[in-house]
């Protein structure tokens, strides 16, 4: 496969997509933040992010709160040096109620491939627990389970 750096094709954008995702399901901060450029800016949600000591901070928040958090993404679209991905994951807070949260980020890399701006927009939908749909054990998404469209997300 050819470097995932920029201009993408439509392969090298998807095996980014899959990276992204199995970084994310790692819930490690640190491993997270070194993706993304040293200045790296984000929108998440409402929350404005500026740099990978910010980012670690806001994962470990996020990940506090968010357990037992899987995540599926999914490319949706993408051009030279910017990638649009949709998403979702199922996470409990802990009181044990469940959610599926949805959203759709815009991403722009550098020319070494690292993450410089991610724009994310995201809704939390409540869920009882016998609505979720991944299931597999905590860390990466077995090649073998179902994607978004699969699933019908």
């Amino acid at each position: 496969m050819a470097a995932l750096v920029p201009p993408f094709t439509e392969e090298t954008a998807a095996a980014k997509v899959r990276m992204a995702e199995d970084g994310w399901n790692s819930r490690n901060p640190e491993r997270v933040s070194l993706v993304y450029t040293e200045d790296s800016r984000w929108r998440n949600r409402a929350e404005f992010i500026t740099g990978r000591p910010e980012i670690v901070a806001f994962l470990k928040r996020k990940w506090e709160k968010e357990l037992d958090y899987r995540l599926i993404k999914e490319l949706w679209s993408f051009d030279g040096s910017r990638i649009a991905v949709r998403f979702a994951y199922e996470w409990h807070d802990d009181s044990g109620n469940w959610y599926r949260s949805y959203g759709n980020e815009n991403w722009e890399f550098n020319a070494e491939g690292l993450m410089q701006r991610r724009f994310a927009s995201i809704n939390d939908l409540p869920i009882a627990e016998s609505e979720r749909k991944f299931h597999w054990p905590l860390g990466r998404r077995p090649d073998d389970h179902p994607g978004l469209t699969e699933l019908g997300l």
